[in-house]
């Protein structure tokens, strides 16, 4: 069975992490399952790349709605005071 059967009426969609393309469901997605999709370790963080470059950093228990084309780099979790 295709991915594309178990997800009716949800387009698959190509998204761009860390300037590689990945193909996604359209509509709405977690932090989590974008991450699964595009293969980054559940440890790392994301960030989406708006228009102007401007970073915006995706909290883990966020969800946004995938349209295509967006672009999103992943890194390592920065340091915090402990």
């Amino acid at each position: 069975m295709s991915t594309e059967q178990e997800h009716p009426g949800h387009d698959l969609v190509t998204i761009e992490m860390n300037g590689q393309p990945h193909r996604i469901h359209r509509g709405h997605q977690t932090v989590t399952q974008i991450k699964a999709a595009c293969g980054v370790d559940a440890s790392w963080v994301i960030e989406e790349i708006e228009a102007g470059g401007k970073l915006v950093l995706l909290a883990d228990d966020a969800a946004i709605t995938i349209k295509g084309n967006e672009r999103f780099i992943s890194h390592v979790r920065g340091g915090g005071s402990s």
